[in-house]
C-alpha cells in the first residue's frame, strides 16, 4: 500500500522540535502496517520556497529519505478535474492539485494532509474517504487493543458552556471574528445555561465544539426568514481537518431535532475564503446559502429536515437521502434489501443500537460520554461481507436493511445505499474503497479478502423502533426463513416492515 505525504506533513515530520504525539506515532503505525511513504515531485518544488532558510536546509536535506511518487499523473490536460478543483490563484494551488490528481488518478491509496483546502477539494472530487488528517490516518492504521478492540477516540459529550475554558486556544480565531464581542456572548450564553457538544483532544484542550439552542422567532437577515420553530447551531467549530468530528455534530443536532419535532436548523458564517472547509462539509448534508445577516453580513446556512411538496417529484432518490437528512425516499422507485450481518459487525457499525439483553430504554446519542468508536458513530458507513448478488445489483438510493444475524435474528436497521462493488480479492484495493468510513482494521481487511468481497457503501438513517424478530416477518410473509445473502423483497413487504418496525414516516417521502 502507498501514501503520499502533503508538504506539510514533511515540514512538520522533519524540524527539530518536539513532534505531538500524534504525529510521533505516525510513521509508527505506518511502518507496522507496511505502508510505503511517498512524496509528490512538486513537493520538493513547495520545500524551495520555504522562506526559513534553516527549516529549508533541514527539510532539502532530508527529503532523499521518502522516495518520490515515479512519473505522476498530469493533471492539466485533464479538462474535468481542473472544472471540479476551481481557479489557480497561486503556486500553492497548482502544486496542491498536483498531489491530488495522485489521488484522483488512483496512483496511490491515500494522501496525508493538514491542509484544510486540500480536504475542501478532495469533497468536490469525489474522493473525500481517501484524503486523510494525521488523526484519521492513526485511526484506520492504529493497533489494537489486548483485548482485540480497536483504539478509541476521545470523549465526545454534552455539556454546559459554563464548563467551557475561555481561554482555551480553540477560542482565539472566534475572538478574531468577533472581538470583544465574542466574549460578552459567552459569558451571556454561559449564564443562560447554553448547552453544547464539546470534542476534547488528548491534551485536555478543545478540539471540536458545538453550541446550540432552540429559537420561534424571525432571522434578522436579507432576505428575511420567517418565524419558525428552528435549532440554532451558534458555533460550530472543529480545530482539526477531517469531518468525522464535523459528521457526527451534524448527527448529533439532525437527531436532537428529530426528538424535539424540529424541521429546520441553521447556522451563521463569515466565509473566509475559497478554502473553507467547514462550507463543503454541510453543503454535503443539505446546508444552503440562503440569506446574510443584517447586522454584519454573517451567511446563513439552512437545512431543512424534510421535502416540500413541490420538491418530491424532480430529486432523484439519493439525493433526497443526501439534502433533506435524515428523510430519504422509499417508494416503488427503489430497491429493498435484506443484509445479513453478524453480531461483532453490527456492534462496531450501529452503536447506538441496544442489544435485547439491555433494551429497557433506548439510549440517546446525546448521553455518551467517555471514549467510543466514532465510526460507528457516524452517518457515512462501510459494510463489507462475502455475499453478492445473482440477479439485479444494489443501487444509489436503494434502501438497505440489517438483519442482526446468529444471537438476535431480527432486522434492526435502515440506510440508504451509496455505492456497491463485488467479489474484489485486493486487500488494498477494499481499504481505498472504504477509506475513513471503515471501523475495519488493516487487518480485519486482509483477513476478509482472503475470499471474493462486496462493500456496500452506504449511509446510515435510523435503527427500527421495533425491530422485527425472524419470527414476525415469517408470519407477515416478509421473509420466507432467516436471510443467508443479500435478499431483495418487493415494495409490499417492505411496507409492512415498514409499519411493524415503526419507522418514523416523518422522514420517509414517497
Amino acid at each position: 500500500m502507498r501514501v503520499l505525504f502533503d508538504t506539510n506533513i514533511f515540514i512538520y515530520r522533519e524540524n527539530h522540535t518536539i513532534l505531538p504525539a500524534s504525529l510521533q506515532n505516525l510513521h509508527k503505525a505506518l511502518h507496522q502496517s507496511k505502508v510505503e511513504i511517498l512524496i509528490h515531485p512538486k513537493s520538493l518544488d513547495d520545500l524551495k520556497r520555504d522562506t526559513d532558510e534553516k527549516r529549508r536546509n533541514i527539510s532539502l536535506s532530508k527529503i532523499n529519505t521518502y522516495p518520490p511518487l515515479e512519473s505522476p499523473p498530469e493533471h492539466n490536460k485533464d479538462s474535468l478535474f481542473l472544472e471540479l478543483v476551481g481557479s489557480v490563484s497561486k503556486i500553492n494551488d497548482e502544486i496542491d492539485n498536483a498531489i491530488l490528481y495522485s489521488v484522483y488518478r488512483n496512483a496511490v491509496h491515500f494522501l496525508i494532509t493538514e491542509d484544510k483546502g486540500v480536504h475542501k477539494k478532495a469533497i468536490r472530487l469525489g474522493i473525500k474517504d481517501r484524503v486523510l488528517s494525521i488523526e484519521e490516518t492513526l485511526e484506520i492504521f492504529g493497533t489494537k487493543n489486548k483485548d482485540g478492540r480497536v483504539t478509541y477516540l476521545p470523549a465526545l459529550k454534552d455539556d454546559y458552556v459554563y464548563n467551557l475554558n475561555l481561554n482555551d486556544p480553540f477560542f482565539d480565531s472566534l475572538k478574531g471574528d468577533y472581538s470583544d464581542e465574542f466574549e460578552d456572548w459567552f459569558k451571556k450564553v454561559s449564564r443562560e445555561g447554553r448547552r453544547c457538544f464539546v470534542h476534547i483532544k488528548p491534551d485536555s484542550l478543545i478540539g471540536a465544539l458545538l453550541i446550540y439552542k432552540v429559537e420561534n422567532e424571525p432571522i434578522d437577515s436579507m432576505p428575511v426568514r420567517p418565524a419558525r420553530k428552528r435549532l440554532k447551531i451558534s458555533t460550530f467549530k472543529v480545530s482539526y481537518v477531517g469531518n468525522k468530528i464535523g459528521e457526527l455534530f451534524i448527527k448529533l443536532a439532525v437527531k436532537y431535532c428529530m426528538e424535539n419535532n424540529i424541521d429546520e436548523m441553521y447556522l451563521t458564517h463569515f466565509i473566509e475564503s475559497t478554502d473553507d472547509y467547514l462550507i463543503d462539509l454541510i453543503a454535503e448534508y443539505g446546508f444552503d446559502d440562503v440569506a446574510k445577516l443584517n447586522k454584519n453580513e454573517e451567511h446563513v446556512f439552512l437545512k431543512k429536515l424534510r421535502v416540500g411538496k413541490d420538491e418530491k417529484t424532480f430529486l432523484e432518490p439519493i439525493k433526497i437521502s443526501k439534502r433533506y437528512y435524515p428523510t430519504f425516499y422509499d417508494g416503488p422507485e427503489v430497491n429493498k434489501y435484506v443484509i445479513p450481518i453478524e453480531p461483532l459487525w453490527h456492534r462496531k457499525l450501529f452503536t447506538e443500537y441496544q442489544e435485547t439483553n439491555n433494551r429497557g430504554r433506548q439510549s440517546s446519542i446525546l448521553e455518551y460520554e467517555g471514549d467510543f468508536i466514532v465510526e460507528g458513530n457516524t452517518i457515512k458507513k462501510a459494510y463489507l461481507c462475502h455475499r453478492w448478488f445473482t440477479k439485479k445489483k444494489i443501487s444509489a438510493g436503494d434502501l438497505v436493511l440489517f438483519y442482526r444475524s446468529h444471537d438476535e435474528k431480527r432486522i434492526t436497521t435502515i440506510g440508504v445505499a451509496e455505492k456497491v462493488c463485488q467479489k474484489l480479492k485486493d486487500k488494498e484495493e477494499i481499504l481505498r474503497l472504504v477509506g475513513k468510513r471503515t471501523v475495519y482494521l488493516p487487518e480485519d481487511i486482509e483477513e476478509i479478502a482472503k475470499k471474493p468481497t462486496t462493500v456496500i457503501l452506504f449511509a446510515w438513517h435510523f435503527n427500527l423502533q421495533n425491530p422485527l424478530v425472524l419470527e414476525e416477518l415469517i408470519n407477515i410473509g416478509a421473509l420466507k426463513g432467516a436471510p443467508q445473502t443479500i435478499t431483495p423483497i418487493s415494495h409490499e413487504k417492505y411496507l409492512m416492515i415498514k409499519t411493524r418496525g415503526l419507522i418514523d414516516e416523518r422522514y420517509t417521502t414517497n
